[in-house]
């Protein structure tokens, strides 16, 4: 039976737009488990960025509850999320958000020594996560500007690992990628997440959602339905067939 890392009880999330309240996501009862790949899809406006975002305590549900392990996050103030999100869990986005200043291998320690203030356990962790990422050594020591997108979403994903996070949270993360790159991007999180590491990600992309083991289509700010795929086994032809009728179903 597999544990469970993040649940969720009637999660609800509403803005105020021109004066009318907007319920973007509806009483969502949810489960994430350790080392499954879990796959939000939905169509655009469905909630899908929204509800990532509360899961991982970047933002704050109107109502319900969510609980990591045993603590309550939605219970915490903005501080203590931040201190919490640092330590549990870690981010890959669309659009990177690495420091021009410093060097891809400095951006990524900046993030670890926030958590872990022995410098040099952080650099063999990130020299590991590199070399596993395929980024050389002399890629490491260039800023951000010096490198192309793609080694920069594999910077960006040692960075989302380098504190061991429970839960590795990505929204897009190969949304400005060409093709090639996209695929070398999925074959990372593959990797990571065949070695253990839970991973939920949002994607309006098949390519993208073939790689989850559990996919989620979030409708109207609903759950409307779940397929679950198993293991990913590359140029499955059974599972593309799955994953296409599941979304025809869903309304695709």
């Amino acid at each position: 039976m597999k544990n469970i890392v993040l649940k969720t009880e009637s999660l609800s999330k509403s803005f105020s737009c021109e004066g009318a309240l907007q319920h973007v996501l509806k009483n969502i009862d949810l489960e994430l488990y350790q080392g499954d790949f879990t796959v939000i899809m939905g169509a655009s406006g469905a909630g899908k960025s929204t509800l990532l975002y509360a899961l991982s305590g970047l933002d704050t549900p109107s109502l319900g509850k969510i609980a990591f392990g045993d603590q309550v996050i939605s219970d915490l103030s903005q501080d203590e999320l931040a201190i919490f999100r640092r330590r549990h869990c870690g981010f890959v986005f669309q659009q990177i958000y690495l420091i021009d200043g410093m060097s891809v291998m400095d951006n990524v320690l900046a993030a670890g020594l926030l958590v872990n203030k022995d410098r040099k356990s952080l650099v063999k962790r990130a020299e590991m996560l590199f070399e596993s990422v395929g980024i050389s050594e002399e890629t490491r020591n260039k800023f951000p500007a010096q490198i192309s997108g793609g080694e920069a979403q594999r910077a960006g994903i040692v960075r989302g690992l380098i504190n061991c996070p429970e839960m590795l949270f990505a929204d897009e993360p190969t949304g400005a990628l060409n093709s090639k790159t996209g695929l070398d991007v999925l074959d990372v999180l593959t990797n990571f997440n065949e070695q253990g590491q839970s991973i939920v990600m949002v994607t309006h992309d098949m390519r993208s959602a073939r790689r989850g083991n559990r996919i989620l289509y979030l409708k109207d700010g609903v759950i409307l339905g779940e397929c679950e795929l198993g293991k990913y086994v590359h140029k499955d032809k059974g599972r593309e067939e799955e994953l296409a009728a599941f979304l025809r179903e869903m309304g695709w």
